[in-house]
């Protein structure tokens, strides 16, 4: 099989670049960008070797996984355009929801998968890391911004030395391959793009977030350089800021953090 765009994403007029095996899928967005190119259009591959994560942490998709980045230049500002990361969590799960429906109806297993979406930028199975976002943005030429939505799936295999748990969907026995879940995926996105709507539809998003959200309500802790914020995982503001409710009642944004469900006794993972 080869990546392939679903059939909403191509009557929506999107476009794909597909790789046998990719440095990085961000990178090679970015540069396409540089270059006058405006999208949207996917740059996705099922090898990637030299892709990154949040705080530039290596995301290495080996043979079989699935690394995607979408390249959109629009007419918003840094602070919107960072929303659309939760857009792109959304997609993700809903292209997974969708897969693993499918897999079930066609060989009846009865696979109990839990998908929730972590915040600022992880999507979980059965509480461990199962796909990651990197959103970055730059301005190009007339003062539009280029942003790069890049998605990486752990499809086959995933890596046992992070410090947050990582699965795959094969490990959680849903042996599906990256082009199916591609072909999802470019069809949510599409969805919930349009719901975005370059941050006029974002108040719907973060509702819709927020019902899937991994430990809402609960203790959570967020470790931002030396120091850690410890109390309740309370919402996500309008500008996705993540509140925490502290134990004396205040509720404080965090814009950036690395985030353990927990007391801070454990709080470096993330």
């Amino acid at each position: 099989m080869t990546l392939a765009l679903g059939v909403r994403a191509q009557a929506a007029g999107t476009r794909l670049a597909c790789f046998d095996q990719l440095g990085s899928t961000n990178a090679e967005a970015a540069a396409r960008a540089r270059a006058g190119e405006a999208g949207p259009i996917w740059f996705a591959t099922t090898e990637q070797t030299a892709g990154r994560g949040r705080r530039q942490r290596p995301w290495v998709a080996p043979r079989g996984n699935l690394a995607a980045s979408l390249l959109e230049v629009i007419d918003v500002s840094p602070g919107v355009a960072a929303t659309l990361g939760f857009a792109a969590g959304l997609a993700l799960e809903s292209a997974l929801q969708a897969v693993t429906a499918h897999y079930i109806a066609s060989y009846a297993v009865p696979l109990a998968i839990d998908y929730r979406l972590k915040w600022p930028n992880d999507v979980l199975a059965n509480g461990n890391k199962l796909g990651g976002i990197l959103l970055e943005a730059e301005n190009v030429a007339n003062g539009r911004l280029a942003v790069v939505v890049g998605i990486g799936t752990n499809i086959v295999a995933h890596p046992s030395d992070t410090p947050y748990p990582a699965t795959s969907l094969h490990a959680l026995g849903l042996n599906v391959s990256a082009e199916q879940v591609f072909a999802a995926l470019s069809d949510s996105w599409t969805e919930l793009r349009g719901l975005w709507d370059n941050g006029r539809g974002f108040a719907e998003i973060r509702r819709l977030w927020l019902q899937r959200a991994k430990g809402l309500g609960e203790p959570v802790s967020i470790r931002s350089g030396t120091s850690v914020i410890e109390g309740l995982f309370d919402s996500i503001d309008e500008a996705g800021c993540l509140i925490v409710r502290t134990p004396d009642g205040r509720r404080i944004p965090i814009a950036a953090g690395d985030v353990h469900f927990g007391s801070t006794a454990s709080a470096g993972a993330s």
